[in-house]
């Protein structure tokens, strides 16, 4: 029975992971839930999966829910009450499904008690990946990747010598927008972006698919999970989303990992690593997908994904500033503050205009993460 400390229970991975533990009674238990405000739903998983404690990150949400739930479990309050869970709760793995910057230093905190990171936010490793990759080392804790594309690698890798890789390649749906030009984005809207071909991801997520900057981000995790430079660091784009990552052999040779795009999978298989638990839940039916294809992606069109590339070769505190400018950016287009098109101008801009350090420790990432908010959040308010 593995026991799991589970941040984000009410996105689409956290609901996905409970879907999995509520299907394998046996092989798992939920000891500690996290949410941002949706009280409603967390109640409900409280009920079902009986976990010691929660947090809340909403203090006023909070309140309510202690409210509700009486002595049922603990609740603890803010981005504080994620550090505390995951200093104090019993658990074996830490799933981390929250978004954004806020997952950095509970993943941390795991990994100072040894345990597995089952790893779902992508912006601990773009921000910090230097930081993360070093104390894993230190604490001989394990960094299991969840994102579909990593998961495909890790697994493409497993028994593979790394002096024998010639190459990653990480495949991209190309989002709703692969087949319109520039000037067709120029007045896209909001229920346009979000209107995701092939995964049902929450509204950040999906907008970084729409301009790529998700795939950015996954090639800046790539380059610290797998210890590769970024020239052998390969995007491809792949409307179907059956081939969720590709590696190439030194030989010639690549291997790949398939299947029908459902979250479920790389989820299992960073909770029942090294073992494949039997799972009935995802089936691919080749007959029905009929064909599948790929493309060169339009950097020109797609300007986030070249500004990740950017990003690692300015290295230091570079890829914090895209990630904060980028979650900043889709919060105003999200809000309507401000057009598709001017995502990346805003990230540009922060690029520009906050200073670059080249060696970083938690607390100047902290700074740098808030001066970048702060930056554009007065500019763009």
């Amino acid at each position: 029975m593995k026991k799991i400390l589970l941040l984000g229970s009410t996105g689409s991975i956290g609901l996905s992971t409970l879907d999995i533990i509520r299907s394998m009674p046996d092989q798992f238990q939920i000891t500690g839930l996290s949410v941002n405000n949706n009280i409603d739903r967390l109640e409900e998983q409280i009920k079902e999966f009986k976990p010691n404690s929660v947090v809340v990150t909403n203090e006023r949400e909070a309140e309510q829910l202690r409210k509700r739930i009486g002595p049922l479990c603990e609740v603890l309050t803010g981005n504080n009450g994620l550090v505390e869970i995951t200093r104090q709760e019993e658990y074996d793995i830490l799933l981390s499904a929250i978004v954004g910057f806020a997952g950095l230093r509970p993943t941390i905190e795991a990994i100072k008690r040894k345990k597995r990171i089952a790893l779902a936010n992508k912006e601990t490793l773009v921000v910090a990946g230097e930081l993360i990759v070093n104390l894993c080392t230190e604490y001989q804790a394990e960094l299991i990747p969840v994102d579909s594309e990593h998961s495909a690698i890790f697994q493409c890798l497993k028994g593979e010598d790394s002096n024998s890789i010639n190459k990653l390649i990480l495949t991209a749906s190309g989002g709703p927008f692969l087949n319109k030009s520039r000037q067709e984005l120029e007045n896209i809207s909001i229920e346009e972006a979000l209107n995701h071909p092939n995964w049902k991801m929450g509204n950040k997520i999906t907008i970084d698919s729409a301009t790529m900057m998700n795939k950015g981000l996954e090639v800046i995790e790539a380059f610290w999970l797998f210890n590769l430079p970024k020239n052998k660091i390969e995007v491809v784009i792949h409307p179907q989303s059956i081939i969720h990552s590709m590696v190439e052999f030194i030989d010639g040779s690549l291997k790949a990992q398939l299947s029908t795009p459902d979250m479920r999978l790389p989820i299992l298989y960073a909770l029942s690593y090294p073992e494949r638990y039997n799972y009935n839940g995802v089936s691919t039916d080749f007959k029905k997908i009929g064909q599948l294809t790929f493309f060169e992606p339009n950097f020109n069109k797609f300007e986030c994904l070249k500004l990740a590339y950017d990003a690692i070769d300015e290295g230091g505190t570079a890829p914090c500033i895209l990630n904060a400018a980028n979650e900043i950016a889709v919060e105003k287009f999200l809000s309507g503050k401000i057009k598709f098109l001017k995502i990346p101008e805003l990230i540009k801009e922060a690029l520009h205009k906050i200073e670059t350090e080249k060696h970083f420790n938690l607390d100047s990432l902290i700074k740098c993460d808030f001066a970048t908010r702060e930056l554009l959040n007065n500019k763009y308010s």
